[in-house]
């Protein structure tokens, strides 16, 4: 008489046994266990980058709990007394304000003046400390990011030809079509011709509305082009 028995395919790795199962569960535990990795901690303390707080790690300039740390990927809790140069570190969650910027606000901390603060229109955002990335002179207007992630601000803020701006500028009188074309070729500048990855002017508005693309140089850029 032939034996009946269980089939190949009941262990298979589409029918997981309950010891595999817990494994998986063991594992998922660990991972979500509210630690998170040192160089993350540093970088959400905004001092620097992760790749930086790596070399910081490394050097030895950084403690938990009183003792040096310089295994990478060591993970601390929020319970962790962690140090910098002898400075303990206060990790912050990251955060991220956007703010479509109007005319008449300072773009910058602290202006200095009898002008309002930009950084007064996003007081209630956030508890977290936030700084521009950028920053738009008072009579100008367009989208400024906050945040107190210091990867993503030395990023955007480097300049990067992958990184592109696009601006909206009005001049004080149209902008002839020539003139346009002659931009649109490059502009001799400081010993070098300068071009914007793209110029046009603004469809269904005057001749002194024009859009511009580009990543290099910011508004000032512009400013000295026109």
């Amino acid at each position: 008489m032939k034996r009946e028995g269980k089939s190949k395919k009941d262990f298979s790795p589409k029918n997981p046994t309950k010891s595999s199962f817990r494994t998986k569960q063991n594992a998922q535990k660990k991972i979500d266990d509210g630690k998170m990795r040192l160089n993350k901690f540093i970088s959400n303390a905004g001092i620097c980058s992760r790749r930086e707080a790596d070399k910081f790690i490394e050097a030895g300039l950084v403690t938990v709990n009183g003792i040096g740390v310089t295994e990478m990927g060591y993970r601390v809790s929020s319970t962790d007394i962690v140090k910098f140069n002898d400075q303990k570190l206060k990790s912050e969650a990251l955060r991220y304000v956007l703010l479509n910027k109007p005319k008449n606000y300072s773009g910058r901390i602290d202006s200095g003046t009898q002008t309002v603060s930009v950084m007064s229109l996003i007081s209630s955002a956030c508890k977290e400390r936030v700084f521009p990335i950028d920053k738009l002179l008072k009579t100008e207007t367009g989208l400024l990011v906050f945040t107190n992630d210091t990867t993503l601000a030395k990023k955007l803020g480097s300049r990067s030809q992958t990184i592109k701006s696009i601006y909206q500028i009005t001049l004080d009188k149209n902008l002839s079509q020539t003139d346009l074309e002659k931009i649109r070729e490059g502009v001799f500048m400081n010993g070098k011709t300068n071009t914007f990855e793209s110029i046009s002017y603004i469809q269904s508005k005057e001749k002194n509305e024009i859009g511009i693309e580009h990543n290099r140089g910011g508004i000032k850029y512009i400013k000295e082009i026109f």
